[in-house]
């Protein structure tokens, strides 16, 4: 692969890949591996690397897959993208995966995880509750508590135990990664013609499904490319979208939001591939402290989240300016109750800090482009022009 756009497209490829085939290739290349999956936002994959798994991100069918039985599993009124993940379940997307990973973001999510237990996929299905209190000794004790059940399970279905050295390993991986990615993210703060939006969310979602070792190889091939990367830049106003940290927007809409004008230099888009901002520390005696430590002081700001003491309203105003915004998109799924109950207070320190805004809706498989195009590109002349 000699361009971004080889990359991008070999990871379109990988991310979108609905059979999974290379997490079963990874699987079938040694005895005693296996293969977890774990639903939005965000899972240690570290803790199933170093038990050799392979921690698998099932973000649901977008508009690669026709929900004709799904339907039936949940009522109209809630997102579209458990559905897609029911319909996988019942054409059989999933056989080979050992076990399944459902963290406590919503009642929806909760729901998805008992439908699995009643469809018996999987050998294990756990419901992962995340912490609300970010005390040590209270959520971190039982946050501790909640993987180490899930490393558990993955003992009885291989018998690898989970040494420090394993483990410390397996967070180095992961470190990397996540400043691979923030690199790309940094470049394209500054040069955000170089490598498209949609091309970037291809890459860092092709991560969730093959093994970190092979997408860190990709992201530094790809830092290099985008940093010899010249381009032109265009009369574009720079956002900031926000709302996407679940279900995921169809990629169309994100080339719809930057075709209308802007260039997306930040996002929430597969939050959980940059949850932790830093690293974890490595050498430690005791790993999994030092995971259970970074969630209580190094996760980001989230609509799942309890945020009291630590604002999320703050945070996105610091966000704003150190990616030097001109405006914010609110993007968020169809009947998303944790977007939809935050966007209010966020639109409202938006408005009182004179943050140019707009906000609409959408599902994973359509996303009404025509319209949405026509909105925010009146957005973006409006700021070129008045602001």
């Amino acid at each position: 692969m000699n361009t971004l756009k080889e990359i991008a497209a070999l990871c379109e490829d990988l991310a979108f890949d609905l059979s999974f085939a290379r997490a079963r290739e990874w699987k079938s290349q040694e005895a005693g591996r296996v293969v977890v999956g774990h639903m939005p936002i965000y899972f240690p994959r570290e803790i199933i690397h170093a038990a050799n798994g392979l921690a698998v991100g099932i973000l649901g069918g977008g508009d690669k897959k026709l929900i004709i039985k799904g339907d039936a599993y949940y009522q109209s009124y809630i997102c579209h993208m458990p559905r897609s993940i029911v319909e996988l379940v019942l054409d059989k997307h999933f056989e080979g995966f050992d076990g399944f990973i459902f963290p406590s973001i919503c009642d929806v999510i909760r729901n998805l995880s008992g439908m699995f237990q009643l469809m018996g996929e999987g050998k294990f299905v756990k419901y992962l509750d995340l912490p609300q209190n970010f005390k040590a000794h209270i959520g971190g004790t039982f946050y501790r508590h909640e993987l180490q059940t899930v490393m558990d399970e993955v003992f009885k279905l291989n018998g690898v135990v989970i040494t420090a050295e394993r483990l410390n390993h397996s967070i180095g991986l992961f470190n990397l990664n996540r400043r691979l990615i923030c690199q790309l993210y940094d470049i394209r703060q500054d040069f955000p013609w170089r490598m498209t939006a949609a091309d970037l969310y291809h890459i860092v979602r092709a991560g969730y499904v093959i093994p970190v070792e092979e997408h860190n190889g990709i992201l530094e091939q790809a830092v290099r490319l985008i940093q010899q990367e010249t381009g032109d830049p265009m009369d574009k106003i720079r956002v900031l979208v926000m709302g996407a940290f679940c279900e995921q927007p169809p990629a169309g809409l994100i080339r719809t939001i930057e075709l209308a004008g802007c260039y997306i230099v930040e996002d929430d888009f597969l939050l959980g591939a940059r949850w932790i901002q830093g690293d974890i520390g490595t050498g430690s005696a005791d790993p999994l402290e030092a995971i259970t430590s970074a969630y209580l002081e190094k996760s980001t700001f989230s609509s799942s989240v309890y945020d009291v003491g630590n604002p999320k309203e703050a945070r996105l105003l610091d966000l704003i300016r150190k990616r030097k915004i001109d405006g914010v998109i609110f993007a968020a799924p169809s009947f998303c109750d944790p977007a939809l109950l935050d966007h209010p207070i966020l639109q409202k320190e938006c408005n009182d800090k004179n943050i140019r805004f707009i906000s609409f809706l959408y599902s994973e498989n359509t996303g009404q482009f025509k319209v949405i195009k026509e909105q925010v590109g009146t957005f973006s002349d409006s700021i070129k022009l008045w602001d």
